[in-house]
């Protein structure tokens, strides 16, 4: 029960942060911002608002799946934000752009996510099954390496909510000081990347607890084998 009730409670905030994003750009992107701004023109304007030259703004497929990728200094808009003037094309791809200007200024969290990516990837792809092999043996070292790989994914969420939030940061001072939106329309914009951050809070909040509870089990092991 100690572990049943938060993760419920963790389970019902991350749904209800998955129906916020998409409530929160359904209904924003039904209005246009009056300046008839695009998603692609408002990351750009990001972009020489922070000095930042060289980043290429493409199209990507899919929906809601706007991101910057450091590896070829891209911006990729998804087809609803790259094209479309409305408030929530414009919060998206300012913070999109927020990402960009990270890796230009050299921002500290976003170099940190980037240096323990490799250590997440084997975490996610064998920590699951580190830890089944520890269970079924009942070895205390297979499990122990398979928290110890898990625990990686937990530090990249970790890291990852104050880069997200300083990008949705910088995405909303640059729309509020550069005036990319009036004032009405700001606060659309600012409703939907709150909604975005809190989907980073619930998983942040679910991996801590799976990894509280394997700590626990990890510990309890050791004891019976006393």
């Amino acid at each position: 029960m100690i572990f049943w009730i938060p993760l419920i409670a963790i389970l019902a905030l991350s749904g209800w942060a998955q129906y916020q994003v998409s409530h929160q750009f359904r209904l924003y992107s039904q209005r246009s911002n009056r300046r008839y701004l695009t998603g692609a023109q408002a990351a750009q304007a990001v972009l020489n608002t922070h000095g930042v030259p060289g980043v290429r703004i493409a199209r990507c497929a899919g929906h809601l799946t706007d991101h910057y990728d450091p590896r070829d200094n891209t911006i990729y808009l998804s087809q609803s934000v790259y094209d479309s003037a409305t408030i929530a094309a414009v919060g998206v791809a300012c913070h999109e752009a927020g990402h960009a200007c990270q890796y230009a200024e050299g921002y500290v969290p976003i170099r940190i996510r980037s240096a323990i990516i490799p250590a997440c990837q084997i975490g996610s792809s064998f920590s699951y099954i580190l830890i089944l092999i520890g269970i079924f043996l009942y070895s205390q070292a297979w499990f122990g390496l398979g928290v110890l790989l898990f625990s990686f994914t937990t530090l990249f969420q970790l890291v990852t909510l104050p880069v997200e939030f300083n990008a949705s940061r910088r995405a909303l001072e640059t729309i509020e000081g550069a005036g990319l939106l009036y004032d009405d329309e700001y606060d659309g914009a600012r409703k939907v990347l709150r909604a975005a951050a809190l989907t980073y809070v619930a998983a942040l909040l679910t991996s801590l607890l799976y990894l509280m509870q394997y700590v626990l089990m990890f510990i309890g092991m050791g004891r019976r084998d006393e």
